[in-house]
């Protein structure tokens, strides 16, 4: 078995885990289904917008909704996948509530419509990323866990190629709105997934980040995880990198759908298909890589890209070339989708706070993520595309600088510094 100190070979054999195969391939399975029904919700709701005669500042508004809404209810939602046994009840009730969203901005394209969506959305969405990541605690433990997330990753990515494939091929040969019913359909085979995992096998102590036998050593509150050095800078280095990444993309959405009709719909699943073959080739290197060389490297490489990809933008008029550029946001996605939550890992392991800290840093995340959406449009709305995507590329580069000065390693992290804190409160 894996020593969780220290670095694995490459050939290193690793203890199976104890859950049986049907529910790690209902895990998997769950994972790309997952990325199928939460895709026609993402970057392409603003090329449907903007189809509707949105501009870009009242699309980013209506994105801003959407991500306040998870904000609020992203630490509630770690918190409770903490506390709570049912957690694929969580899941369950979530894909249903995204279900109605989607076909209630298909239905009715209007402010308000589309906001009330968004705003259910954004809730109903906030359970998925604690909850999975919690049950594939629970199933393999902690010395699997790097590599059971790089698969989750990958599995994540191969749907999003998946739903964006289907999606473009959707909204070029039937119409925008088609997207949305193929993410209501799709709930079936999610929720026949999530059927598959068993709840008895999933460990509830292990999944929140307990020691063994259930016994936690820090206390729950929030104030405690601000209290956290390390954890309080890995918490800024994430809102930046969101908030330079989270509006390129659909910014890019718009930008390609002047002037291309119908055509900007199969560019965007270009982009999208781009990103995630990526992710879905490096996540589960990831994983591994993580434990070999540590999880600072993988991150400097995730955040480094990011200011070359906004810079690129500006440089790029072709469709091809600015499809292309998305290789690099493959690269930042795989590698930050699957670190930052081992770096979470590591600086809760032992706590029994590990999903509330999952929350409360996904939380921060949505802000930056929200305010990019916001004022990014803002920025495009009155200066032009080449001026948002330089203010991106400006914050990346300021979150890679942060990182690289001030963010220790945390693979080989003590457990004496996580428990200091005293018994749970």
């Amino acid at each position: 078995m894996l020593c969780a100190n220290s670095p694995a070979s490459a050939g290193e054999n690793v203890q199976p885990s104890s859950a049986s195969k049907g529910s790690l391939r209902g895990l998997d399975w769950l994972n790309f289904f997952l990325a199928d029904v939460q895709s026609g919700v993402g970057p392409f709701l603003a090329i449907y917008l903007a189809g509707s005669g949105w501009n870009e500042q009242t699309i980013g508004i209506a994105l801003t909704g959407g991500g306040i809404a998870g904000i609020i209810a992203q630490t509630p939602a770690g918190a409770l996948a903490d506390r709570v046994h049912s957690k694929r009840a969580m899941i369950a009730g979530g894909v249903i509530a995204l279900a109605i969203g989607a076909l209630m901005i298909a239905l009715y394209p209007t402010f308000w419509a589309v906001m009330s969506a968004q705003t259910l959305i954004g809730v109903s969405s906030s359970v998925f990323g604690p909850t999975v990541v919690a049950i594939s605690l629970g199933l393999v433990g902690r010395e699997l866990f790097d590599r059971r997330q790089g698969r989750n990753q990958t599995f994540n990515s191969a749907g999003n190629v998946v739903a964006a494939v289907s999606m473009g091929l959707i909204g070029y040969f039937l119409s925008n709105r088609g997207i949305f019913f193929f993410v209501i359909a799709f709930t079936i085979p999610t929720l026949w997934a999530l059927a598959r995992v068993k709840a008895k096998e999933i460990d509830y102590a292990v999944a929140r980040g307990s020691n063994d036998g259930g016994q936690s050593t820090g206390s729950s509150s929030i104030a405690h995880l601000l209290k956290d050095r390390q954890l309080v800078i890995f918490l800024i280095c994430a809102v930046l990198f969101h908030f330079a990444n989270a509006a390129m993309l659909p910014l890019l959405g718009e930008m390609l759908s002047k002037g291309h009709g119908r055509s900007s719909m199969m560019f965007m699943s270009a982009c999208v298909v781009t990103t995630q073959i990526v992710v879905t080739l490096l996540a589960s290197w990831s994983g591994i890589k993580a434990r070999q060389w540590g999880r600072k490297p993988l991150l400097l490489i995730a955040f480094g890209v990011l200011p070359i990809r906004g810079v690129l933008y500006t440089m790029a008029n072709a469709a091809p070339s600015l499809v292309a550029i998305q290789v690099l946001d493959g690269i930042a996605a795989a590698i930050f989708g699957v670190v930052s939550v081992l770096v979470i890992a590591d600086l809760t392991k032992g706590t029994g706070r590990f999903n509330l800290t999952l929350g409360a840093v996904t939380t921060a995340v949505g802000i930056g993520a929200a305010l990019s959406q916001s004022i990014a449009g803002g920025i495009v709305h009155r200066f032009g595309y080449h001026a948002g995507f330089l203010f991106l590329a400006a914050v990346a580069a300021g979150a890679f600088i942060l990182l690289w000065t001030a963010m220790p390693e945390t693979r080989d992290i003590k457990q004496d510094r996580r428990s200091a804190a005293g018994p749970e409160s």
